[in-house]
């Protein structure tokens, strides 16, 4: 990705985590039709600094599950470079009125799990189907774990 690109999206991104927090978890002409938003803080793999992303999920029993997609990018957003070397994150997930905000362990979903839960996205938000067919790269999924201080420990 170009520089001026990679600025632009962080510029974009900076407005939507701040509209995000103001808003209660919801950022307004965004994620409307049944589209889940939430904000991953990462520890940078070479900086060691937190990283805050707007990455979309959606929920499966008792884990929240992101998509690297990259909006079908030839490589993997730094969020995903971030937490295979950290897998130890914070979740904010608000429901419009108050941000939840908790620690959680990412787990890259590996074969026939991935491809399953990679399908019912696509099938769910066409997009996802999109992105896969501009990349060869196996756009990764990770499931978000709820941990403990007893856990992190």
């Amino acid at each position: 990705m170009a520089d001026l690109d990679k600025q632009r999206l962080t510029d974009a991104n900076r407005k939507v985590i701040e509209s995000f927090r103001r808003n209660g978890g919801r950022v307004p002409g965004w994620f409307q039709d049944g589209e889940s938003l939430l904000l991953l803080t990462t520890v940078g793999a070479r900086s060691g600094r937190p990283r805050t992303s707007p990455v979309m999920y959606r929920r499966e029993e008792d884990r929240v599950l992101i998509f690297g997609s990259y909006a079908g990018a030839d490589r993997h957003p730094d969020w995903y470079h971030n937490l295979v070397k950290n897998p130890e994150v914070t979740v904010e997930i608000g429901d419009g009125t108050t941000i939840e905000t908790y620690s959680a362990r990412a787990t890259v979903l590996q074969g026939e799990e991935r491809d399953r839960v990679y399908a019912a996205q696509a099938r769910d938000i066409p997009q996802f189907a999109e992105y896969q067919t501009k990349t060869d790269r196996i756009i990764p999924v990770v499931a978000l774990h709820r941990t403990t201080a007893d856990e992190r420990a």
